[in-house]
C-alpha cells in the first residue's frame, strides 16, 4: 500500500467515525427524507452511512477481481470495527483449519466458548474481517470465542466450507479442556454465510451426538437454491447486500446446481424430523432492510416447528452487514450488544 493511499484510508475512517458519532438529529437532516421500506424506517446513522458510499462511489465488493474484494471487504471492516479491548487473543489450528482464539478479560479456568463462523458469501472475509465482532461478543457475553478461517470460494467451492466448519467444531469438542472451555457450554455460531455454516454444524452435531448446547445465527443465509422472497425483491439494491452479490456467492461456492439443495449448503432443505430433542437452542437475529430477512426468519420457524427452542429477533432499522459495525455509530453497536446477551444468557455465562 502506498504512502498517498495509507493517508486516504485514515482520512476515510476519520470521517466516517466522526460522521456517525454526530446527534441523530444532525444525522437525519445529512441523510436525507426517511427511508421507509415494508414498514420499516432505516436509522439514520445507516442511511447517512450509505449515502457518503455513493458520494464516494465506493464499489460493492462483487463488482471487483476477487483478490481485490476481499481486501476491499478487510478494509471496510476496520473502518467500521476498530480496534476493540480484548483480555487476550492468539492465533492456533483447529484441527488443520488456521484459527483465533479470543479470551475476554476476568474469564474463568473453563468458560463457555463460540465457535464462529465469519460471513462473506463463501468468497470473502477472514480473521480479520471479523475481528471486531468477535472481541465485542468475547467481552461483552463473557465468553471465549474462536474464529475459524474456513477455506473460500471459488478456488475451493462447496462442501470445503463445510468440510473446514464440521472438522473445526470436532477439534474443539476434542480440545475444549486445553482451550479453556466448558465442554457443556460450548456454542457455534455465524453472520449470513457463516450463520450458514453455523446452521449446518448444529444439524451435524445433532445428528453425531456432539455436545452442543447453543446456537447464534446472525442473518443467515439459509436457501442459496431459491431465494423467492419479500426481503429478496424488496432490499435487493441500495441497501449494501445486492443480489448481484448473492448471485456471485452462489455461483462461486456451489457452481454445481443440484448442491444448492444440498442441506450441507442451504439447511432450508434440512430434514429436522426427529432432531428436536438433539439440536441446540437457537438465537435467530434478522435485518429489516436485508435481502436474506425472509429467509432467516423463515428458518427460524422451521425450527421451531420441529420443536426446537427458538428466539427470533428482527432490528427492524438496520442492515445486512450491521454485525461488523461495533466501532463508529450507536444503533449497530447496540443491536450487537443485544445478540452478545442473548450468547450469554444461552450459554449460562
Amino acid at each position: 500500500m502506498t504512502i498517498l493511499a495509507t493517508v486516504r484510508g485514515r482520512a476515510e475512517a476519520e470521517l466516517l467515525r466522526a460522521t456517525m458519532a454526530l446527534p441523530e438529529r444532525v444525522q437525519r437532516a445529512l441523510a436525507g427524507r426517511p427511508v421507509v421500506v415494508d414498514g420499516q424506517t432505516l436509522a439514520p446513522e445507516t442511511q447517512l452511512m450509505l449515502r457518503l458510499q455513493r458520494v464516494a462511489r465506493i464499489p460493492g465488493a462483487e463488482t471487483l477481481p476477487v483478490v481485490q474484494g476481499r481486501e476491499a471487504i478487510t478494509h471496510q471492516a476496520a473502518m467500521t470495527g476498530r480496534t476493540q479491548p480484548i483480555g487476550a487473543v492468539r492465533d492456533l489450528s483447529a484441527g488443520g483449519v488456521p484459527a483465533r482464539l479470543y479470551t475476554p478479560r476476568g474469564a474463568a479456568a473453563r468458560s463457555p466458548l463460540l465457535v464462529f463462523l465469519h460471513g462473506g458469501g463463501f468468497i470473502y472475509g477472514d480473521l480479520d474481517s471479523h475481528d471486531a465482532s468477535c472481541r465485542v461478543l468475547a467481552e461483552a457475553a463473557g465468553v471465549r470465542v474462536l474464529a475459524v478461517d474456513y477455506r473460500l470460494a471459488p478456488e475451493h467451492p462447496f462442501p470445503a466450507a463445510y468440510d473446514d466448519a464440521v472438522a473445526a467444531y470436532r477439534w474443539v469438542v476434542e480440545h475444549a479442556a486445553t482451550l479453556g472451555a466448558d465442554p457443556d457450554r460450548l456454542a457455534v455460531g455465524g453472520d449470513s454465510a457463516g450463520g450458514n455454516l453455523a446452521a449446518v454444524v448444529a444439524i451435524e452435531a445433532a445428528r453425531a451426538g456432539l455436545p452442543l448446547a447453543f446456537q447464534l445465527l446472525v442473518y443467515p443465509a439459509t436457501d442459496n437454491y431459491e431465494r423467492d422472497t419479500r426481503s429478496f425483491a424488496l432490499f435487493g439494491e441500495g441497501f449494501y447486500l445486492t443480489s448481484g452479490f448473492m448471485d456471485l456467492a452462489t455461483e462461486s461456492y456451489t457452481p454445481d446446481l443440484e448442491s444448492r439443495r444440498d442441506p450441507r449448503a442451504s439447511p432450508h432443505y434440512a430434514d429436522l424430523t426427529d432432531l428436536a430433542d438433539a439440536l441446540a437452542p437457537a438465537y435467530v437475529a434478522t435485518a429489516g432492510f436485508d435481502p436474506l430477512r425472509d429467509e432467516g426468519e423463515a428458518y427460524a420457524r422451521r425450527l421451531a416447528d420441529a420443536g426446537v427452542t427458538v428466539e427470533l429477533k428482527r432490528f427492524p432499522d438496520q442492515i445486512h452487514g450491521f454485525f461488523n459495525i461495533v466501532g463508529v455509530g450507536r444503533r449497530s453497536r447496540a443491536a450487537v450488544d443485544e445478540i452478545a446477551a442473548a450468547l450469554r444468557a444461552g450459554l449460562g455465562a
